[in-house]
Formats: C-alpha cells, sequence, structure tokens
C-alpha cells in the first residue's frame, strides 16, 4: 500500500471509532441518566422517545425509523459521506441503547440526571460531530429549507427543538419539558467544547514596518509560523506587509511583548480561531 492509501486507511478507522465512541457515549448519557428522569434530548432523538412512550414501540427502533428520510433527502446535498457516516452513527446509537435501556440508571434525582446527562450526551455528540457524522435528521431538514424560508439554520433547528422540547410537558410533564430545556442548553454548550476543542486560540494580525524582524522573532522565539500578506494603506496607499499568525491564549502576552519590544507602533488585531492544524515550527 501507498503512503496515501495507508494515510487515508488510518482516516477511515478513526472516523469509525469516533463515531462508535461517540455514539455509545450519547447513548449512555441518554438511556442512564435524562430518560429514566423522563428528560428527554432535541431533534429526532427527542420525537423518537415521546413516540415511544405513546406507542410503547422501542426507541431503538424509531430512532432509524425517523432519521432514514432525513438523511436520503441529505445525500445529494450533504454528499455520501456525510450520509453514511450519520446513517451509520444512528445504527450505532439504536445499538448501544437497546442495552443501556437494560441497565440500571445511574440516578433517579431529576437534577443530576440532567446535569450530568446534558453533560455526556453533549461530548457524544461533539465526538460524533468530529468524525463526520450527525445524530440529528432535523438539521439536515433545516438545511434543505434555509434556501426556502428568511430563517438560517440555527433558527429553524432551534425552533423544532422548542417545539419538541415543550411537547414533553404534554407528553411527561411540564417539570420534564423545563428539566429538557435544561439539558438540551448544557449539551448545546458541551458540543461546542468538544467539537470546536478545550484550547483557546487566537489569531493575530500584525501591521508593522518592521515586519522581517518581528516574523524572525514570532519564528525563533514562539516557534511560530508567520504568514505575509501583501497590503495597502487605505489613506496613503503605501504598500504594507501584514503578518499572520495563530497563538494559544496563554501565549499572546508573550507574543505581545515581542513585537513591542521590535516595533512600539506596531498594530495588533487579536481574534479567536475556532480550530487550528499545524502552525508550530518543529526543534
Amino acid at each position: 500500500m501507498t503512503i496515501s492509501k495507508v494515510f487515508r486507511f488510518n482516516q477511515i478507522m478513526l472516523r469509525l471509532l469516533g463515531l462508535l465512541f461517540g455514539s455509545m457515549v450519547y447513548s449512555a448519557g441518554l438511556k442512564l441518566f435524562l430518560v429514566p428522569n423522563s428528560v428527554i434530548d432535541g431533534g429526532v432523538v427527542g420525537i423518537s422517545l415521546i413516540f415511544e412512550e405513546l406507542t410503547r414501540i422501542s426507541f431503538s427502533v424509531w430512532i432509524i425509523v425517523l432519521n432514514a428520510p432525513f438523511f436520503y433527502l441529505g445525500w445529494k446535498r450533504l454528499g455520501r459521506n456525510m450520509a453514511l457516516a450519520s446513517s451509520f452513527a444512528v445504527v450505532l446509537l439504536s445499538f448501544w441503547s437497546s442495552i443501556f435501556e437494560r441497565m440500571e440508571p445511574f440516578t433517579k434525582d431529576p437534577f443530576l440526571g440532567t446535569i450530568f446527562g446534558g453533560v455526556i450526551i453533549g461530548i457524544g455528540v461533539g465526538i460524533v460531530i468530529r468524525s463526520g457524522g450527525s445524530l440529528d435528521g432535523t438539521e439536515i431538514m433545516a438545511i434543505l429549507m434555509e434556501h426556502k424560508t428568511p430563517f438560517s439554520v440555527g433558527e429553524i433547528v432551534l425552533f423544532f427543538n422548542l417545539f419538541i422540547l415543550g411537547s414533553a410537558g404534554l407528553v411527561f410533564n411540564w417539570h420534564s419539558a423545563m428539566y429538557s430545556l435544561v439539558a438540551y442548553f448544557i449539551c448545546s454548550r458541551m458540543i461546542d467544547t468538544v467539537s470546536e476543542g478545550l484550547d483557546s486560540t487566537k489569531g493575530v494580525l500584525i501591521v508593522t514596518t518592521k515586519h522581517d524582524e518581528v516574523s524572525d522573532a514570532l519564528v525563533h522565539n514562539l516557534r511560530k509560523a508567520v504568514t505575509r500578506l501583501h497590503g495597502q494603506g487605505g489613506f496613503l496607499r503605501e504598500d504594507k506587509d501584514v503578518l499572520y499568525c495563530v497563538v494559544t491564549r496563554l501565549e499572546v502576552t508573550k507574543l505581545k511583548q515581542t513585537v513591542q519590544s521590535i516595533d512600539p507602533q506596531a498594530f495588533l488585531s487579536i481574534f479567536d480561531v475556532q480550530e487550528v492544524e499545524g502552525g508550530r515550527i518543529q526543534k
């Protein structure tokens, strides 16, 4: 096998393992913390739990049946890989759920179940997203509806979830609906943390007349890759070079000190970066 084929094989295996582990973590949070306390999640999972309560047909069946048409619609729009990864993740979710629902819940306290359940399912969804999959067909429907409505994908998903979580009050009780909203909020925060990473990364744009000295200092002192962008002043129209690099939150102060020691008049623009690959100079 060539190096490229070995690399692709490793990438596929890592994605499959991520989908396997993410769906297992999500199922554990759902079946061992939320469901025993009549707390549900949003999206197709929430609908499946409501239908399970109304029909007594297993959640493991509903989650596949309800997600299937959404992933079929998303096949052409989102691509084959995304649809296959999402379908695989949902099948795994159904499998793990059938196992965890036979186990004793970790807690029957609704408050503890909501807090820990929200954290755990958020971690599970975040892992699945990082592995290129999805557990919720309503997101795909929101993407398909975006161009036909004045609302964004996030607004459409939020509307669906508020309706679904509110329905828990009619099927279970209103305490369940309120706890479900809390779990949904905690889950969404954890998804962002896991999918975007725990480290706080900053992008830095540096406008300086001493770009050579500053660039060399950043490369040798901070071990950072620096990109030089060619620009032009907006008023005097003079040519300027802009330096761009990415640092961690803890390295921002050192970067400022390094730049200002070389050029006290330098202009720095520092902003959040969600995800970074590479960029560090290795010794």
